[in-house]
C-alpha cells in the first residue's frame, strides 16, 4: 500500500511541477523570446534587429495576438502572420504558429521571400504587410521608427 501511495504522490508532483513550468513560462515577459529573433535571423539572413522591429509594430511583442482584418483574413502571433499563408505553410505547421519562435521563424522567411523580390530594401520590409506601394512605403517608415539604436 506504501509503495501505491508513494507512486500517486510522485506522480501528483510530477503533474505539479509540470503545470508551473509551464505557467511560469507563459508569465514570463518577452525577453525569452529574444534568442529566437537571432536564431531565425541566422536562417534566414535577414536582420535580428529588423525582425524585432516588425514584431513590435505588429503585435507590440503579444505572442497571442489575433486581429481579423478588413478583408476577413485573419493575423496570427508576434509576427502577426496572416491565414492567406496558411496553404503555403500547410496546416500542421499553421497549427503551432502559437509558439513565438516558430512565429519569428515563419514571419522571417516571409520577409526573406520578399528580400529576395525586391532586395534587400525597405521596399522589402513594406512587402511583408502591404502589396500597395503607398502602404508598403507607411509600413516601412513605421519598423523604421520601431528599430533599435538606429543613427
Amino acid at each position: 500500500m506504501s509503495i501505491l501511495i508513494r507512486s500517486v504522490r510522485v506522480k501528483t508532483c510530477a503533474v505539479f511541477f509540470a503545470v508551473l513550468g509551464v505557467v511560469a513560462v507563459s508569465l514570463t515577459p518577452y525577453p525569452v523570446h529574444a534568442f529566437c529573433f537571432e536564431e531565425a535571423g541566422a536562417i534566414y539572413r535577414v536582420s535580428p534587429q529588423l525582425l524585432w522591429a516588425i514584431a513590435k509594430v505588429e503585435s507590440s511583442f503579444n505572442p497571442s495576438a489575433v486581429n481579423r482584418n478588413a478583408n476577413g483574413s485573419y493575423d496570427y502571433g508576434l509576427m502577426q502572420i496572416n491565414s492567406s499563408w496558411m496553404k503555403v505553410l500547410g496546416e500542421e505547421l499553421w497549427t503551432f504558429l502559437g509558439d513565438p519562435c516558430l512565429n519569428v521563424k515563419v514571419g522571417a522567411w516571409i520577409l526573406a521571400q520578399c528580400m529576395k523580390r525586391h532586395g534587400q530594401t525597405w521596399e522589402a520590409v513594406g512587402c511583408y504587410n502591404a502589396t500597395r506601394p503607398d502602404k508598403r512605403a507607411k509600413y516601412a517608415w513605421k519598423v523604421y521608427s520601431s528599430l533599435p539604436n538606429k543613427k
